[in-house]
């Protein structure tokens, strides 16, 4: 019998996880998951389920829908992926991670399942989450996909009401190289006649996902105007996180309420100010320190790039700072443009496979004009900029979820 340490060496090194490898864990097909949940009892059949997608903004999205439903009364189960830390904080019910116990549990009592149908990483975390949420008989579980949607393992479940947060250029080389393309793989989560709620889209992808929803005769809610959200909420989430998510996740509130979900008012308003307080969400725009200001965010692609560069431009400072790491099968050239030119980087690599090299990451950085030093680990780096930065300077730490990860202040 292995012990909990055993059973995560194991799950890293014996089984392919795309946090690690990449494009080579990613499955085409739902075969495995079906196979390791049939042979559970199909445990996500006993609770319901609300599925999210999007290219960004389901993580935050996942975690304010959860606590608003725990603040309703709801025993809420919570599937995330990557964990930042822990791999315990994939799978939580109301707020707490599953014990390091059921994991062990779980992998040894299906270690023979494991070698005759070899799932991937990702496959059997899925499979391991809705079990334990049945175990603990939840009411909901809010499931966040992992990558994409109509392949992605998660997409086993029928839920109760869909989400897709947004649609941009991202993972192309599995989902797509269009707008379009990838619409179409985010919208294989729409089931027949289960309503499905949208964030802000670009008109493109809206057009393949009401097309989709059509389809199944699925109610579509869109963004509309929703101004009575911008009152002022005193949450333990960053206002620019709030304000990016607010509207999709009242619009899907206000859809669970059509089916009969009982949530009042006041239980939302607790929900949305108490958020990282009951479920534990980090590294979202997350003030680490105050004096100097260092804030952390793990977006990554094109889209969520853009969007921290917009919030780094509304800070006031005597200098910038800013820690930055990649993943090697990034679109650099996509990322360094959108970039801030004025500052002083400190390019390093986070500690998994997938981490671009720090010299690499250093000299291609140079040719778009980015100044800065490379560091053989982010904890050199993190260090580096603190000791370099004064007095009302900002530091900015961010590139990948993998180099927040190893923030020691997160």
């Amino acid at each position: 019998m292995m012990n909990y340490q055993e059973v995560l060496d194991f799950l890293y090194t014996q089984l392919p996880m795309y946090q690690r490898v990449g494009k080579s864990a990613f499955k085409k097909d739902l075969t495995n998951t079906i196979k390791l949940s049939e042979r559970l009892g199909n445990p996500h059949k006993k609770y319901k389920t609300i599925h999210i997608a999007g290219t960004n903004g389901k993580g935050s999205t996942s975690h304010m829908l959860a606590s608003v439903l725990q603040a309703a009364g709801y025993k809420v189960g919570l599937y995330t992926s990557p964990h930042l830390r822990s791999f315990r904080e994939r799978i939580r019910v109301d707020g707490k991670e599953v014990t390091e116990q059921f994991i062990a549990d779980f992998v040894n009592q299906e270690k023979q399942s494991i070698a005759q149908i070899a799932p991937s990483f990702f496959e059997i975390t899925v499979v391991m989450a809705f079990e334990y949420f049945a175990q603990e008989q939840v009411d909901f579980a809010v499931i966040e996909t992992g990558l994409g949607g109509r392949l992605d393992s998660t997409n086993i479940i029928t839920p109760e009401l869909s989400v897709i947060t947004s649609i941009s250029l991202d993972h192309q080389d599995m989902l797509g190289n269009t707008l379009e393309e990838i619409a179409k793989e985010k919208a294989g989560i729409i089931k027949e006649g289960v309503p499905v709620v949208v964030g802000h889209l670009p008109a493109s992808a809206l057009k393949e996902i009401r097309s989709c929803s059509k389809e199944r005769n699925a109610f579509l809610s869109e963004p509309g105007d929703e101004a009575d959200l911008n009152q002022k909420w005193n949450s333990d989430l960053s206002p620019e996180v709030l304000k990016l998510n607010i509207g999709t996740v009242s619009r899907a509130i206000e859809q669970l309420r059509k089916l009969g979900v009982s949530i009042l008012l006041d239980q939302f308003k607790f929900g949305i100010e108490h958020v990282a307080a009951q479920t534990g969400l980090k590294g979202r725009w997350q003030t680490l320190r105050k004096d100097p200001l260092v804030i952390c965010d793990v977006g990554h692609n094109e889209e969520a790039v853009e969007w921290l560069i917009n919030q780094i431009s509304k800070i006031k400072y005597e200098k910038l700072h800013i820690v930055w790491g990649t993943v090697s099968d990034k679109l650099v050239e996509k990322i360094f443009p959108l970039l801030i030119q004025d500052c002083e980087y400190y390019f390093c690599a986070a500690n998994v496979p997938r981490a671009m090299n720090a010299d690499e990451l250093t000299h291609l950085a140079h040719s778009y004009g980015l100044a800065g030093d490379s560091y053989q680990t982010v904890g050199k780096a993190y260090e580096a900029a603190l000791n370099k930065a004064k007095e009302g300077d900002f530091i900015f730490v961010g590139g990948s979820t993998f180099v927040v990860a190893e923030i020691k202040d997160l």
